[in-house]
């Protein structure tokens, strides 16, 4: 939602009238939403108002990140407001001359007909790829590469789900971090390779640069592990992963086709995707149509983080719809083997729901848990300031190894973009506390110690969306930005960068993907529609060592009982019987 700023606000539709009108007036719904209802009527010669609503409610609900939306739900924007009964709204929606065409309904629940399409092309080719006889593999030697690269019992969880992953053409490796999900992937890779009588044709992908990057890194240290055979690792080493728009191959006349589909299929024997939980309903619509059905399609991620930015939660709803259902391709890994006993604790209750253990564990306290009053600015000042002190007495010194280190060792992750809980705002005032220490009166722009983060891909400079970096040099002289691009510094001049910001603080969903020594997350108010479950969990498990919660019980205890609500017809499509 959104308070109109004036008479003239941009996000008021002045043309509108009736209940669209008072909705937009009183920002539930922005004048996209209503135009496009407008619109839509009067293409589709609709002139209900109801449906009108409806279809601006949809409209919305899209933008928020559902995919679909559900009128039983709608009084949850409102309680006070009268709005239609449900069933009588959706037969009338079900009715009117826009639907088949513009709209779709099944199951009770209303598509724009775009995602409707994709949601029913995932269901299909899923259903299709589970349902196909499956991969004939050598049982002796597939024995032999499970035995010798997933020795002992620690690695009895990861063998298995390897296991089932050799026999499938589409396999879900899923859990939270440090269960083993990289190392698990780098050794079924080598087991797949070992079993193959050709060279496989492999492919890595992830949804954007810097989980592309960062999954490269992670595999190549998965296959340098003592225990990692040496000759096994020839079969891994040195792969690559890309953006899925470069796997897909984008297209300079269509932002949502590809080269490859359903008719210019991939050619590779293998595609693996990482961070899946990021990747939407279109993208991975795209995807599973590009991916040939004899080739193997191994979907890689945490079904309980935050999803995708755009619409769906994809991996959330693939997990759950196959819960139940017989074949499954789902691996699930569930023994963390990253955290100290009272990080896997806190993430585990978020998780699960269970907030006066949260609290508990919170309060108790611990070398890598602690709980930071909002109201205790010397100490915020202290966790937030003082690594960001570092990385400038760093910088200024020319030491950019240094700095990108004690960048990578602490950051401040927030729920919210703007005010007082807000990215820019805590960037703005570390600055403020970065002049204040060195008697600046002002920082010169792209000043010395200043953590960069890249929002757009440049291809390039082969700098990605999400790749952090941090200006090295003098305030009154010569600086360069260096980044950290898979363990090598990138030197560039200032001049070249196009689209960067300033990190000393990143939102949660900006943080996707990265793993940080220390994390101290702010909580914003109980109130704020942005807290949730999700971004609670993925905030916490972005932490290595410590996590650093600010905020009020109040505010952890609604952030916990709050899942995201994203309305998707994926789960139930896949669950259904065939």
């Amino acid at each position: 939602m959104f308070e109109p700023t004036d008479a003239w606000d941009h996000r008021l539709a002045l043309g509108a009238s009736g209940e669209l009108a008072e909705l937009n007036l009183a920002g539930v719904l922005t004048a996209a939403d209503v135009h496009v209802a407008l619109r839509i009527g009067r293409i589709g010669g609709e002139s209900d108002p109801s449906v009108l609503l409806a279809v601006a409610l949809l409209v919305r609900a899209v933008r928020h990140g559902s995919v679909c939306l559900d009128l039983t739900r709608v009084a949850e924007l409102d309680a006070d407001r009268a709005w239609p009964e449900p069933d009588r709204w959706l037969a009338a929606v079900s009715a009117s001359p826009v639907t088949g065409t513009a709209l779709q309904v099944e199951d009770g629940l209303i598509y724009l007909d775009r995602y409707w399409r994709q949601e029913g092309d995932v269901v299909e080719d899923l259903l299709a790829r589970v349902a196909r006889p499956a991969p004939h593999v050598d049982e002796q030697r597939v024995e032999q590469a499970l035995g010798r690269l997933f020795a002992g019992p620690t690695y009895a969880e990861q063998r298995a789900a390897a296991d089932a992953s050799v026999r499938r053409w589409t396999s879900v490796l899923t859990g939270g971090p440090g269960t083993g999900k990289t190392t698990t992937l780098a050794r079924l890779l080598a087991v797949l390779t070992d079993a193959s009588d050709a060279p496989l044709r492999i492919a890595l992908a992830a949804p954007t640069g810097k989980a592309a990057a960062r999954m490269t890194q992670a595999l190549a240290e998965a296959t340098r592990a003592e225990d990692f055979p040496l000759a096994d690792r020839v079969h891994v080493e040195g792969l690559e992963a890309s953006t899925l728009h470069r796997l897909l191959g984008t297209r300079p006349d269509n932002g949502t086709r590809f080269r490859h589909h359903r008719g210019n299929r991939l050619p590779h024997d293998v595609v693996v995707v990482d961070e899946t939980s990021m990747v939407s309903l279109t993208l991975m619509a795209r995807l599973v149509e590009a991916v040939r059905p004899d080739a193997r399609l191994i979907l890689v991620g945490d079904s309980d983080q935050l999803a995708s930015v755009e619409a769906g939660a994809v991996l959330h709803d693939v997990v759950l719809g196959f819960r139940d259902r017989e074949p499954s391709p789902v691996s699930h890994l569930v023994t963390s083997h990253r955290f100290g006993d009272a990080i896997g604790a806190l993430a585990a209750a978020v998780r699960d729901d269970r907030a006066d253990e949260a609290w508990s564990v919170l309060v108790q306290g611990s070398a890598n848990i602690e709980l930071v009053d909002p109201a205790d600015e010397s100490r915020i000042r202290e966790l937030v300031a003082g690594p960001a002190f570092e990385v400038r007495d760093l910088a200024l010194a020319g030491d950019a190894r240094g700095a990108l280190a004690a960048l990578e060792s602490h950051r401040l992750l927030c729920a919210h973009r703007q005010g007082p809980y807000g990215v820019a705002w805590w960037n703005e005032r570390i600055e403020r506390w970065i002049g204040e220490r060195d008697g600046r009166d002002w920082l010169p722009a792209h000043y010395p110690g200043e953590p960069l983060i890249v929002n757009s891909n440049d291809y390039g400079l082969r700098l990605w969306n999400g790749d952090t970096g941090v200006v090295v040099g003098e305030d009154d002289g010569d600086r360069t930005a260096v980044f950290d691009i898979g363990g090598e510094d990138r030197v560039l001049a200032l001049s070249r960068l196009a689209d960067v910001s300033t990190a000393h603080a990143i939102t949660v969903h900006r943080s996707q993907g990265s793993q940080f020594g220390t994390v101290t997350v702010l909580l914003p108010e109980p109130e704020s529609l942005i807290l949730s479950r999700e971004l609670l969990y993925t905030a916490i498990t972005r932490a290595r060592d410590v996590v650093r919660i600010v905020g009020t019980e109040e505010s952890l205890r609604a952030a916990i009982a709050r899942p995201a609500q994203r309305a998707s017809g994926l789960a139930a499509r896949l669950a259904r019987p065939s």
